[in-house]
This record gives C-alpha cells, structure tokens and sequence, in this order.
C-alpha cells in the first residue's frame, strides 16, 4: 500500500539524512557497539547540519519546525540500518519538547541552543532500582533549601546517561506524596555530587550509552525547576504519548527492515535443491508477516497525522506502543528462525535486529501498562 504521509520536503530531509548516515554512522557503528557509545564528535555533526532539535525556534538557533514526520523520518532511517543505539531522538523528540513546553525563556536560552548544536546532550531519568512503571514510587527527593534543593537517590537504566549534559530528573519534592509529590529537575554534569555509575551491558543496542546515576547531597539551583513544583507526574503524562509514538515508528521500520532481508534470504538460500522460500512454510510465513506489518504501518502512520494535528491519546499511543513492538518480537523471532543456523550468528544483522528489539516492549512504559492504560481509557 503507496504511503501518503510524507511530503517532498519530508523525502528531500530523508536522503540529507540518508546520506549523512552512510557517511558518519554506518562505517563506524560496528565499533561503537563495541565500545558501548557514540562519540560526543557525531553529535556535534548532526547539529552542525541541522539534524537535532530542529523544533527548538529559529532565536535559539532551531528550525522551528513541529512537524513530527521529521522526527519519524530519522527514527525510520535508524531502525532500517540497525543503528536505533544512536540517542538522536530521544534528546530531539523526547527531551527538548520538555524544555520548550515547560521550560522558562531563561532555561531555554542556556540550555536549547547547546542542544541544537550537538554540544549538550539531552537525557531523561525516570526509572530507579526499586521503581520502574511505578513512577510514584520513586524515591529520588529533591529537598528545597532557601534557592536549592538538595537531591539524593539514584537512577537506572538512563539513555544517554554517560553522554548527557543535562538530565531531566524525576524527583519527590514532597515525599509524604506519591504523585502529587513529583517535580522535574534538570541536574547539569558537573554540579558536585552528581556521579555517573557503569555503562550498563545490555544484549542489544549495544551503542547506546545506558547508565546508573547517583545523586548524593546535589545542590541543585531552584531555576533548574521544569515547570512548577509537584506538577511534574502530569507533565510526564502529557509528554509520554509521543515516547510511545516514537517507540512505534521504530518498531515498524525494524519489521520493514527484517522482513525485506529475510526475503533476500529466502530467496537465494537453498535446501532440497530449491530455493527455501519456495517452500509452502516460508511463503506462509512472509506472508503473514507482509500483512501484519502493513496492517502496524496504516495505523502508526494514521497516529503520526493525530500527533501532528494535537489529536493522539494516550490510549492510541499506548495501542501503537503495545502492538507494534509485540508484533516486532514476533517478526524478528521468525525472520531468524528462517535463516537458520546463520540467523544466530552475529555476522548476519538479522541477530541484532533480534537482539535490538527486545527492550521495545519494556521501555516507555511496560506492555503490560500499555493494556492498563487502555483499559481505564475504557472506563474499566
């Protein structure tokens, strides 16, 4: 089925990417899952050529374009070369919106700019060792003292979390509360008490710095507050629904990807002395994973036109969140039981796709939570 969501400028900014990818990210992408990280220097490339936080507004030195479709544009491109360890949109499409939405004009000039350019990188830390879709359980407390507060806890599992310049921190700034008692507090690398822990090893997107992080007696200045105190769990609400999306769009190119090279690999492997995707099973099996994916593509591409238009809700985010990715674990499981043997060998990029996809359906929000999610937006 043609796609109708995209535009030319949507496929002019498709090849730009396109091209910076094959020359900055794919040659080197191989090392960097050995190393665990992407240099800071990549980054700093995609600024200079307009590839982050382009909705930040021309003034602080953006493009001002809201137009998602950019964003599900760099997400597809990743998920079809295996590169979605690259933090490009979670810094983008996820932490900016924060910044610009609730974010005073004062925090956006120091911080938006920097982001734009490549030279601060943007996390978020939500999830702790003992809280994880359970946000009011955290127990991160950030405590005012006069203009400070002073933050202790810690975090885990933070994308960008070795990388990252400035961390949207989720914190209680009233413990007697659970979700009335959550703020959002931007804590800077440098400010004396805030530690980073390991680069977590993770089995799949080994590129993506993924770390713990530890906050003893930081003193964090009280114009580092996003937004206003005790607001902070509806803020997370409002803005976890483009998470999800992003999630989505991810998931679907990766199905796109797998698919079409597990079709090349059926088409030249053969046993029996024939081709084996001439077999009744092969071509049973593509062909039931063809239509799924088409059937996830309509509708997440139908989610992005509501996002664009401030129409998506939670429970059709949580719906593209919880299929898409449900569907990707399925499609990658398949796609490598038809190449055999070499599906679990490393050298064959079906077995990353494979290991990659796994954490979709547990991070933004578990799938069990995506059917909670839906359930009550049913009135149950």
């Amino acid at each position: 089925m043609r796609r109708t969501l995209y535009q030319d400028e949507h496929l002019m900014f498709r090849d730009a990417f396109h091209r910076f990818l094959e020359k900055e990210i794919l040659p080197y992408h191989e090392q960097w899952e050995h190393d665990g990280i992407v240099p800071r220097e990549v980054w700093r490339k995609a600024g200079e050529l307009g590839f982050l936080c382009f909705e930040a507004p021309e003034e602080l030195g953006g493009l001002g374009e809201s137009d998602y479709r950019y964003h599900a544009v760099i997400a597809e491109e990743l998920a079809y070369h295996g590169a979605t360890g690259v933090g490009f949109g979670l810094h983008s499409s996820i932490v900016l919106p924060y910044i610009l939405r609730y974010g005073t004009p004062e925090q956006q000039r120091r911080w938006v700019p920097r982001m734009v350019s490549g030279e601060w990188i943007g996390a978020i830390a939500m999830t702790e060792p003992a809280a994880g879709s359970d946000l009011a359980g955290i127990r991160t407390t950030a405590i005012r003292q006069g203009d400070c507060y002073i933050v202790n806890g810690q975090k885990t599992f933070i994308t960008n979390g070795i990388n990252s310049d400035l961390v949207i921190t989720v914190v209680k700034t009233d413990p007697s509360q659970r979700h009335k008692g959550i703020s959002l507090l931007v804590i800077e690398r440098g400010m004396e008490g805030f530690t980073r822990g390991r680069n977590l090893e993770k089995i799949g997107l080994k590129a993506q710095d993924t770390a713990e992080l530890f906050f003893d007696n930081v003193r964090v200045p009280v114009a580092n507050l996003l937004g206003e105190e005790g607001k902070g769990f509806y803020y997370l609400m409002e803005r976890l629904p483009q998470e999800r999306l992003d999630i989505a769009v991810t998931a679907v190119a990766a199905c796109e990807a797998a698919l079409d090279m597990t079709l090349r690999y059926c088409k030249e492997r053969t046993a029996f002395g024939q081709p084996i995707g001439s077999f009744q099973n092969s071509r049973f099996k593509l062909a039931e994973m063809k239509t799924e994916i088409e059937i996830a593509r309509v509708f997440v591409d139908r989610c992005i036109e509501a996002l664009n238009a401030g129409e998506l809700t939670a429970e059709e985010a949580a719906m593209a969140k919880w299929w898409t990715t449900d569907l990707q674990k399925r499609v990658m499981d398949e796609c490598l039981q038809l190449h055999g043997g070499y599906g679990y060998m490393l050298e064959y990029p079906i077995a990353k796709f494979y290991l990659d996809a796994r954490v979709q359906a547990i991070y933004g929000g578990t799938n069990e939570i995506m059917k909670e999610v839906i359930s009550r937006g049913m009135g149950l």
